[in-house]
């Protein structure tokens, strides 16, 4: 075993645009000639991160040749400190002999603060490392600390080599793009969700069958900054249930979910909005068949604030689990860009290539018991179950969001000569032209009505009836509402405050 203590220095450090990483001095070990297979070589490392460190702090192993093995264990203090200050908190990652380079090729695994160790070697790596032979060159452990106490941040790293013959990687399998669907229906999904491959506490066969039993059509596995949990869904797909493959990428500014990307894509995280880099990597998702949705945008965690504002969105995640005020706030945000669309003659178009209107999803983000898969969940309008279709009807405004199965919409609007259109279309009728608005709802009971125009909430029903089943009709013209869109919401009981959402709808514009 070997020691070595690691202290920050200021020759150490460099920037990229806005953003400072940090390299440390380099761990080596002894090359495999004479090892025995099965041997080890252990290298302990100990040093101290003051507060205001880099977001990312890399350990550079030197790997020799006839490496079988890598393990990495870690460590850090948590000592205590004042009300309202933040403590420690230290994620951790690595990535092979390719570099560091941001959207490279060298990443290998992250686990974040999930996990206080990993391994990796060619057939197999621990939930969110990527299986592969251990070659040799210069690996980099990534720290990545996320909170820092006023004391510092002392760190401890154990790094164990176990030499031998590397074995084979298995060829990966993933799940079809395609599953039996009805034709052009109504598809229920959840498209945020997290495996023990990342910082969630289920397995893909838990998660799967919690869908099923949620009523879903399809999933989007979106593990934090890491594609390794994409060959391990193949299995839990069916005819029943389409699982898409995606990630939640996580950065310090915001999280954005990557859905429905191809297989094996890797999203990078290591930047900041002052860094002007999230344009690339939304690219990169796109490119990558995926849609860029903004994940809860307003959550209250430490980094979870979306910063990088809705110019490269495909949708919003308005809803993200059960219902709270920072989803309230969402909601409102998103209904004003609505409104900045229609201002700027954006909103007869949707989709993020001709800069339409955005529109908006839900999904659970669940991680672990008690968190309920499909809660809420997205309900599209889609011309079979498959992964372009589904696509195309999330970018296409055709869908709302609801509570759970129970919760049905129909949602349209009508005028003049037999026009009609539905969720996430227009009615093209001019603009002093009588429209009528009608919602069906079942599945909500005592719930209200609430239709919401660019003026506001212009239409609240009487409750629902026990059953749960109602209709609401409301007439207007385009020049006194520009769109409309219809919610379900559940009694109140803080007076003029809203309760909590049963279910909302994307908007039906009104006009030529």
């Amino acid at each position: 075993m070997c020691e070595d203590a690691h202290g920050i220095g200021r020759r150490a450090l460099f920037v990229t645009g806005a953003a400072a990483a940090l390299t440390l001095g380099s761990v080596s070990f002894a090359a495999a000639d004479g090892q025995d297979h099965g041997t080890e070589t252990t290298a302990t490392i100990r040093g101290t991160l003051p507060p205001g460190s880099p977001d990312y702090v890399y350990v550079p192993i030197e790997v020799p040749a006839g490496v079988r093995e890598i393990r990495v264990a870690y460590t850090y203090d948590k000592p205590p400190v004042p009300a309202g200050t933040q403590g420690n908190a230290l994620d951790i990652g690595i990535f092979d002999e390719r570099g560091t380079e941001p959207g490279g090729r060298g990443f290998r695994g992250w686990s974040g603060g999930a996990r206080s160790e990993f391994f990796i070697r060619a057939d197999d790596a621990t939930p969110g490392y990527v299986p592969g032979p251990v070659r040799e060159g210069t690996w980099q452990v990534a720290l990545g600390p996320y909170t820092v106490a006023p004391q510092g941040l002392s760190y401890e790293l154990t790094i164990t080599l176990t030499y031998g013959e590397p074995g084979e990687t298995p060829a990966p399998v993933y799940p079809p793009e395609r599953a039996r669907g009805r034709g052009r229906a109504w598809y229920r999904g959840d498209c945020h969700l997290h495996s023990w491959y990342s910082d969630g506490r289920r397995t893909p066969a838990e998660i799967a069958a919690l869908a099923r039993a949620a009523g879903l059509d399809f999933i989007n596995s979106s593990d934090h900054n890491t594609h390794a949990a994409h060959p391990h869904w193949a299995s839990e797909a069916g005819e029943d249930l389409l699982i898409l493959l995606g990630e939640e990428v996580t950065t310090r500014n915001g999280h954005v979910v990557a859905l429905g990307t191809d297989p094996g894509t890797f999203v990078d995280w290591r930047y900041r909005a002052r860094d002007n880099r999230f344009g690339r990597f939304a690219r990169q998702i796109r490119r990558a068949g995926g849609l860029v949705v903004p994940a809860h945008p307003h959550a209250t965690c430490i980094g979870c604030g979306w910063k990088f504002g809705f110019g490269e969105a495909d949708a919003i995640e308005v809803w993200n689990g059960p219902y709270t005020p920072d989803d309230e706030v969402a909601l409102a945000e998103w209904d004003n860009l609505l409104v900045a669309s229609v201002r700027e003659g954006r909103e007869g178009r949707n989709g993020r290539e001709d800069r339409g209107w955005i529109p908006a999803m839900g999904n659970s983000d669940a991680h672990r018991d008690p968190d309920a898969v499909g809660l809420p969940q997205t309900v599209v309008l889609a011309e079979d179950l498959t992964r372009e279709a589904i696509q195309a009807g999330i970018r296409a405004g055709r869908s709302y969001v609801a509570e759970s199965k129970n919760v049905s919409l129909t949602f349209t609007a009508s005028g003049e000569r037999g026009r009609h259109a539905g969720i996430g279309e227009r009615l093209e009728v001019p603009a002093d032209s009588p429209v009528t608005i009608r919602v069906e709802a079942s599945g909500a009971p005592r719930c209200t009505i609430r239709l919401v125009t660019d003026q506001g909430v212009l239409f609240t029903s009487a409750p629902l009836p026990v059953s749960g089943s109602g209709t609401a009709e409301w007439h207007t013209t385009p020049a006194y509402a520009a769109y409309v869109r219809a919610e379900l919401r559940h009694e109140t009981a803080a007076g003029p405050v809203p309760g909590a959402l049963a279910a909302f709808t994307n908007p039906i514009f009104l006009g030529r």
